[in-house]
C-alpha cells in the first residue's frame, strides 16, 4: 500500500492550484473589496453572497454555514473526497507527479475510490470515441451528419460508439488495470447471464462530464430496429460519482458562459444542446436521464450568482405550444422562487432546436432564445389564444379564465403588473376593473376609486360598467368629479345648453365615446329626441329626451346636465365646445389606438407579418389623428 504523500507535494499542491480558479469552475466569483471575492456558497442554500475567497491567503470561508479552509478542504467538500484524492486531484490538475514516502514515486489510487471511478470513465470515454470511427458505427455517424453535425462538432461533444459484443470495453477496462467491482461501481459493466457484460450495446454515446469536466456517465441513444431494448435512450445509473439531479449534459462547456452572461438555456436533449453550441447559443444544457428539477436550478445560480443584486435568467425551449403551456402554469402552483427570473421559448412548427437548426439555420436558432417570452406571460397569454378576444363575450370568458391565475401570482408588484397586461392583452379597456378583480381574487384589500363599491348581486365598476351576471336595476350614477368622465360630461352640457354651437359634430358621436353607462343613456337619448341639429332647444329639447330615457337615472341626469354650468373661464362660444368635442374625440382615438396595440401584442411580427405591417400603419395614422385632436382641445380645453 502507498505511504503518506510527502509534505513537500502537499505544499505544492496547495501553492500551485490558485484557489480562486479551482472555486470559479463552481461557483461564480465577483469583487467583494480588500482583495477578496465572493459569490454564492455551493454548500448551503442562500440568496445573498456571503461565501468568500481570499486568492492572497489561499483560503476560502462562508460566513453563512461557517466552511472554510484551503484549497484541499475545498476540493474535498465539494467533491466529497478524502484527504489523499483531492491532493491527486488537484495534482493532476497542475501536472505534478506525487511521491508517497514510504512508497515509491507512482501514484497508487485505492481500489473503488471516487478517482478511480472517473479514471474508469474517462478510458471508457476514450474508447468510445475511438469506436466512432469504426465501420461498425457509420450508423451513429449519419445519424449525427443527418442532424447537421461535422466531426468538429462530435469530436468537441466526445461522441463515441458503444460496439456490439458483449463485453468488449469490459475487458478493454480490465487490461486498463481496473477491477471488475470497481466497473459495477462505475456502472459501466453489469453482471450477465454468463458472466460481466457491458452496460450499453450498438448505440451512439455522449459522455456526461460534471462541473470540472470529470466524466461521471454516459448517454446512449438507439440506433438499430434489432436493438431489443425498446428505450430510445438509455443514461447510466446512479453511482458514487453520477447524480442525476446534479449533472446537467453541456455545463462543462457552458458554465463560463452563463456566468459571463448570466443567462442559461435549457433544452431537452444531447443533439439540441449541441445544436444550440454549433449556432452560437454557447449558454446551452439539458438534464440527463431525469426532469429539470430544483438541484439543478441550484447548481446554475451558484455558476450565474443571481442574488438579490442581479437577477440571470433561464431560458426553457420546448417543442411546441402545449409542451411550453405545461409546464409554465406547473409555475404558478410552485414556491415560484425563480419564476421572475424564468422565460419560455417555443420553436414553429413543433419543432426542437436540432431540427429547427437543420430546416433554417443557425440565425432561427438564436432568433428562438431572443424572442423568448416571460414564464408567466407565457403562460396567460397562452390561454387567451383559445378565445376570441375581438368580441366582448370572449374577452369576458378570458377574463373570467385568467384573472385566478393572475391572483395566483405571489409576488404583490408582479401580480399588478400582469393583471394590468391582463387587461392590455384581452383588449379590455377598464384596467383597473381588471387589477381589482385580480387583487379581490387573491384576497388582497381593495382601495376606494371615489365611486360607490359594486353590489355582490351585479354591481357596477369605478365607472359604472356592470359587473355581474344580472342587469342592475338602476343605473349607477357617475361621479362629477370623476377625471376621466369630465370631458364626456362637458359635452352633454353644451349638447343640451348649446345644441346649436354643438351642431352635427355632436350628432357624428358614436356612443363609444361615452365609458359611463349613464352617460351614454343620455346621449342616446338626445339623439332619440333628433340631436342637437333637430331644432328643439332648452326645455323642448330637455323634455323630449327624457322620454326617451331608458333608465330613471338617465332621466335625472338630463334634468341635471342641462343647469349645470359649463365649465369655460370665459363666454361659451363655438371655440369652447369645438374643444370640449375634440377633447372626447381624442379620448375615443385614444382607446382604439390601445386596442390596436393590443391586437398587434397578440401578433407576431414573424409568422403574421402582412396583417403586422396593415395594423401598424393603421397605428401610425391614429396617433397622427389623436395629436391633432389634442391641439384642438388644448386651445379651449384644459
Amino acid at each position: 500500500m502507498a505511504g503518506r504523500i510527502r509534505e513537500s507535494d502537499i505544499a505544492q499542491v496547495r501553492d500551485r492550484n490558485r484557489i480562486d480558479e479551482v472555486v470559479g469552475e463552481y461557483v461564480a466569483l465577483r469583487r467583494a473589496g480588500g482583495g477578496a471575492l465572493k459569490g454564492l456558497c455551493p454548500f448551503h442554500e442562500e440568496k445573498t453572497p456571503s461565501f468568500n475567497v481570499r486568492p492572497t491567503h489561499g483560503t476560502f470561508h462562508c460566513f453563512g454555514c461557517g466552511e472554510g479552509g484551503d484549497v484541499i478542504k475545498f476540493v474535498m467538500r465539494i467533491e466529497h473526497l478524502g484527504f489523499v484524492e483531492s491532493v491527486e486531484r488537484l495534482a493532476d490538475r497542475i501536472g505534478l507527479r506525487l511521491t508517497y514516502e514510504g512508497g515509491g514515486a507512482s501514484v497508487r489510487r485505492d481500489r473503488g475510490s471516487r478517482l478511480r471511478l472517473v479514471e474508469a470513465h474517462r478510458v471508457a470515454q476514450a474508447f468510445y470515441a475511438e469506436q466512432l470511427a469504426t465501420p461498425e458505427a457509420e450508423a451513429a455517424r449519419r445519424f449525427l451528419t443527418e442532424r447537421g453535425f461535422d466531426e468538429a462538432a462530435w469530436t468537441k461533444f466526445g461522441c463515441g460508439f458503444a460496439p456490439g459484443g458483449w463485453d468488449r470495453l469490459t475487458k478493454h477496462l480490465i487490461r486498463s488495470g481496473f477491477e471488475l467491482s470497481e466497473l459495477y461501481k462505475a456502472q459501466l459493466s453489469k453482471e450477465g447471464r454468463r458472466g460481466p457484460i457491458d452496460r450499453f450495446h450498438r448505440r451512439l454515446v455522449w459522455p456526461i462530464k460534471d462541473r470540472g469536466g470529470d466524466v461521471v456517465g454516459f448517454g446512449a441513444r438507439r440506433l438499430f430496429d434489432d436493438d431489443p431494448i425498446q428505450a430510445k435512450y438509455l443514461n447510466t445509473s446512479e453511482s458514487l460519482i453520477y447524480k442525476k439531479s446534479q449533472v446537467l449534459f453541456g455545463l462543462d462547456q457552458a458554465k463560463r458562459e452563463i456566468a459571463r452572461r448570466h443567462q442559461v438555456v435549457v433544452v431537452e436533449g444531447y443533439t439540441d444542446v449541441m445544436a444550440m453550441h454549433e449556432a452560437g447559443v454557447p449558454t446551452a444544457v439539458a438534464s440527463s436521464g431525469t426532469a429539470f428539477g430544483e438541484d439543478h436550478m441550484r447548481v446554475l445560480r451558484q455558476i450565474m450568482m443571481d442574488d438579490d443584486t442581479f437577477r440571470g435568467e433561464v431560458i426553457f425551449t420546448f417543442d411546441g405550444d402545449a409542451a411550453g403551456q405545461k409546464a409554465a402554469l406547473k409555475a404558478f402552483e410552485g414556491d415560484q422562487t425563480f419564476a421572475g427570473q424564468t422565460y419560455i421559448a417555443v420553436a414553429p412548427d413543433g419543432m426542437d432546436p436540432c431540427e429547427l437548426r437543420l430546416a433554417k439555420g443557425d440565425g432561427a436558432v438564436r432568433d428562438l432564445v431572443a424572442r423568448r417570452t416571460p414564464l408567466f406571460e407565457f403562460a396567460i397569454r397562452s390561454l387567451l389564444s383559445e378565445y376570441d378576444l375581438d368580441s366582448v363575450d370572449g374577452q369576458v370568458a378570458a377574463l373570467q379564465r385568467t384573472v385566478p391565475l393572475v391572483a395566483q401570482i405571489k409576488d404583490r408588484s408582479k401580480r399588478d403588473g400582469y393583471a394590468t397586461k391582463l387587461a392590455w392583452w384581452v383588449g379590455w379597456q377598464d384596467e383597473a376593473m381588471v387589477v381589482r378583480r385580480v387583487r379581490e381574487s387573491a384576497g388582497a384589500p381593495v382601495k376606494a376609486n371615489g365611486t360607490r363599491r359594486p353590489a355582490r348581486d351585479g354591481g357596477a365598476n369605478g365607472n359604472g360598467r356592470a359587473e355581474g351576471g344580472g342587469r342592475p336595476a338602476r343605473l349607477e350614477r357617475p361621479d362629477p368629479r370623476h377625471p376621466d368622465l369630465r370631458a364626456q360630461r362637458e359635452v352633454l352640457k353644451a349638447a343640451l345648453q348649446e345644441p346649436a354651437l354643438a351642431g352635427p359634430e355632436y350628432d357624428a358621436l358614436p356612443e363609444d365615446a361615452f365609458v359611463h353607462p349613464a352617460y351614454v343613456g343620455v346621449h342616446r337619448a338626445i339623439g332619440k329626441a333628433g340631436g342637437t341639429g333637430g331644432g328643439l332647444t332648452g326645455p323642448a329639447l330637455i323634455e323630449a329626451a327624457a322620454a326617451h330615457a331608458e333608465d330613471p337615472t338617465v332621466a335625472s341626469l338630463l334634468s341635471e346636465l342641462a343647469v349645470e354650468p359649463l365649465q369655460s373661464k370665459t363666454d361659451v362660444d363655438v371655440r369652447y365646445v369645438s374643444s370640449v368635442l375634440a377633447a372626447v374625440q381624442e379620448n375615443l382615438v385614444g382607446r382604439q389606438i390601445g386596442e390596436l396595440k393590443s391586437r398587434l401584442q397578440r401578433l407576431s411580427p414573424v409568422d403574421a407579418a402582412e396583417e403586422y405591417r396593415a395594423l401598424f400603419g393603421d397605428l401610425v395614422a391614429l396617433e397622427q389623428y389623436r395629436k391633432a385632436l389634442r391641439e384642438q382641445a388644448m386651445g379651449g380645453w384644459d
